[in-house]
């Protein structure tokens, strides 16, 4: 009995671990590989961070005042990381900072034009120069970890101008080393920090719909979880793991297969759009099986396709991930009052 309880307990306590946030490093092994896989399905070939690098060298928006002439994007990066690790006291979130804005800069620069139907495919900055705000943030995490600072990804439900989304955006966010809390760092705004203030990211003990507070030069000092159940340090909230980056690619594949859930090239829904809407919102699932948007996402799809007692159990299961992350969107809202109804709740 006491064995019992005991292996009870340590299972119970193996879920409520903090993934790791996803290591995005510029060059690193998990960022070849995302962009990769971009490149192998738009049948694009080479490599992203060559174009990236020489993209690096085009802009002529070199990191820091005594960048070398011709200096490689990485080795500018590994400079920069040097320069933080001599760097003290308040100089270092200056410094730190003073990074955030560049990478914010250089991304808007380089990839000038932004596009929800192909930007979050590393494939499209390279053929096109598009973006969007899952790959832009990506791309500035990227830049910030090489440069030796703590970074990451949040899902974004409620923006700077107080418009309340389903997980509808993503954005990259600093860590100061200093302590003083984190940054948003957004190329989808004109300015290099944001202040949107509802996110989700990891928090005692799973993912948690949470309110940013903001204090002086746009700082996060603060997160209060939107279920009400008291307040985050940021030192310990975990940005978005790799698993859930992974997950929030295949769900944009899902939501912008041509013919798909959002008819995109078509104009409407084909059957076979929704087939490969709906292998890619299972792919998001099994990267992460708590991605609340994606689980409601292949509810959506089942509903087009007229599979209503499939979609109908799927909108509920979504409504649990929600409910237990600690906030419902009303779209996910109205999804489920479909389902209660169509079951006789």
């Amino acid at each position: 009995m006491q064995h019992t309880l005991c292996l009870t307990l340590a299972l119970l306590g193996s879920t409520l671990a903090a993934p790791a946030q996803a290591d995005l490093s510029y060059g690193g092994k998990n960022f070849k590989t995302l962009a990769a896989e971009s490149y192998t399905l738009a049948r694009l070939h080479g490599q992203f961070t060559d174009w990236l690098d020489a993209a690096y060298l085009k802009a002529g928006l070199p990191l820091g005042a005594g960048a070398a002439k011709g200096q490689t994007l990485g080795a500018a990066l590994d400079a920069r990381k040097a320069d933080l690790r001599a760097a003290k006291g308040e100089t270092k979130d200056v410094l730190a900072r003073e990074t955030a804005v560049w990478a914010h800069t250089f991304i808007k620069k380089a990839m000038p034009k932004f596009s929800l139907e192909r930007g979050f495919e590393f494939a499209s900055i390279a053929q096109t120069g598009e973006r969007q705000c899952l790959l832009q943030s990506t791309l500035i995490a990227a830049l910030l970890q090489r440069a030796g600072l703590s970074a990451g990804l949040v899902m974004v439900w409620n923006s700077q101008s107080g418009q309340e989304s389903n997980l509808g955006h993503v954005t990259s966010v600093l860590r100061l080393p200093g302590g003083a809390g984190d940054l948003e760092v957004d190329a989808s705004e004109p300015t290099p920090t944001a202040k949107h203030s509802g996110v989700l990211a990891w928090a005692e003990g799973g993912s948690r719909f949470l309110k940013a507070s903001f204090g002086p030069g746009d700082v996060i000092t603060a997160y209060a979880r939107a279920d009400g159940r008291g307040t985050v340090n940021p030192a310990d909230l975990t940005f978005l793991s790799l698993g859930y980056v992974r997950s929030q690619f295949a769900y944009y594949r899902s939501e912008r297969a041509t013919g798909g859930l959002l008819g995109t090239g078509t104009g409407r829904a084909t059957a076979e759009g929704l087939k490969r809407s709906e292998q890619w919102l299972k792919a998001a699932l099994a990267e992460e099986p708590n991605n609340a948007l994606a689980a409601g996402g292949l509810g959506n799809v089942w509903r087009k396709e007229g599979r209503n007692a499939e979609a109908r159990a799927q909108d509920l299961k979504a409504a649990k991930i929600y409910a237990a992350q600690g906030h419902t969107p009303a779209g996910m809202l109205a999804n489920l009052n479909w389902a209660r109804n169509r079951a006789g709740r």
